[in-house]
């Protein structure tokens, strides 16, 4: 009975979507977006879409998200909205993290990458344009895929900061006290194939274009390289998203090293209570502004 009830009201929305959506005016990137998919459709195979596509996407999308972070540390304006303050970046950190991702991304996870298109051959994941996803189904699918992986973050990531093999994997992520954007994939290769799994497991359950498998990756690679960037934005448009984490709430996971677990949301950090030294320490944080404000006025 409850699950009739849920699938009415998923129905529903659905339906009053669809309908919000006929007013809108048309988009018009949509027609040079379908004139180059239609393109790509026509000039390479699937293969070459699945694996270098999908590598380009990655590749593009990461340094261009973590761009601005970069650029942020050569503006003195910038620099008030810096968590850790205390704790610029170095050429000598950004090196360094810069030829262990490059690493990362070519002899771990382009493996990976290379099993796309047998994955979409055996589930019978279409290409084609017509039976691409209308934008807020694609949307809510995203959605569901981060809910999946935050929750399987939230449980291998506690476990990987278990006192008994903490040193041997995830040591090599928290190597950077203060996080900065390009450091959101820095780690072990084997912490790359555990975390990373949870970024699949939604694929697997929503995945009905190959359209999503890129739109997740871009969606995936926005977030966790902002709560890597070290800069707390205001109007960050990410703050809209209902229970978002944010970059204050993961930069105190790597000053503090423990609690704030989560890579998304703060609803299973609050559920257990590992977000305690972070309440605790925003408490502390307020108390000390009103200290200083009444000691101006």
């Amino acid at each position: 009975m409850a699950v009739n009830e849920s699938v009415d009201i998923l129905n529903s929305a659905y339906l009053a979507v669809e309908y919000i959506d006929s007013f809108l005016p048309d988009n018009p990137l949509q027609q040079p977006f379908k004139n180059a998919w239609n393109y790509m459709l026509d000039n390479y195979t699937k293969f070459q879409i699945a694996t270098w596509g999908s590598l380009i996407v990655h590749e593009l999308s990461y340094f261009l998200l973590c761009l601005p972070g970069f650029i942020f540390q050569f503006i003195p304006y910038m620099q008030k909205y810096k968590i850790q303050q205390d704790k610029p970046e170095t050429w000598e950190k950004q090196w360094k993290c810069l030829k262990t991702l490059l690493f990362n991304h070519f002899c771990i996870q382009l493996p990976l990458i290379c099993g796309t298109y047998y994955f979409t051959e055996y589930f019978s994941i279409p290409y084609d344009w017509e039976r691409m996803p209308r934008w807020y189904m694609l949307l809510a699918q995203c959605f569901g895929c981060a809910v999946i992986e935050d929750a399987w973050h939230y449980f291998l990531h506690r476990l990987l900061h278990h006192k008994r093999i903490y040193k041997y994997i995830h040591k090599v992520h928290h190597e950077f006290v203060s996080p900065f954007g390009m450091q959101a994939e820095y780690a072990h290769p084997l912490e790359t194939l555990i975390l990373g799994t949870g970024f699949f497991i939604g694929i697997i359950v929503f995945c009905n274009h190959m359209i999503l498998l890129w739109a997740w990756v871009i969606c995936r690679l926005m977030e966790t390289i902002d709560v890597h960037s070290g800069y707390d934005i205001p109007l960050n448009p990410l703050h809209l998203v209902p229970f978002y984490a944010g970059a204050r709430f993961h930069d105190f996971h790597h000053m503090n090293f423990i609690g704030n677990y989560a890579s998304t949301f703060t609803w299973w950090d609050r559920i257990f209570g590992t977000d305690y030294q972070y309440v605790s320490y925003q408490e502390k944080e307020k108390n000390q502004e009103l200290l200083t404000e009444k000691k101006s006025n």
